[in-house]
């Protein structure tokens, strides 16, 4: 797994670059987004933060009635439950491999 101080230094090598180049700021990009994220998680896990619940209906036939302006809901919206979960196990399973603390959080809210 990867680890806060490893970016660090990931960073710092790519900063250090005299003539960067453009996968040298893809790389930084990618590093600070990952850190963010580390962050953000272990916040998240020092927190007992309340959600609200999620609003969504099944209909016979487990319809997805979730109403939502994101691409996700939209892309969702009128398919069957047996159609998006495949899809979703799919997701947490990579999720779990990329980014355990990321998938640690949305377990904790599930």
């Amino acid at each position: 797994m990867i680890q806060e101080q490893d970016l660090i230094e990931a960073i710092a090598e790519c900063q250090g670059q005299r003539n960067p180049n453009a996968n040298t700021c893809i790389k930084l990009a990618a590093y600070y987004t990952i850190l963010d994220n580390i962050k953000r998680d272990t916040q998240e896990e020092k927190q007992d933060v309340k959600t609200a619940p999620l609003q969504y209906s099944f209909s016979a036939g487990n319809i997805i009635q979730y109403e939502s302006e994101s691409e996700f809901a939209k892309a969702i919206y009128g398919k069957t439950t047996e159609e998006i979960m495949p899809l979703i196990d799919e997701l947490m399973q990579t999720l779990q491999v990329v980014n355990p603390p990321l998938y640690k959080s949305v377990m904790r809210r599930i």
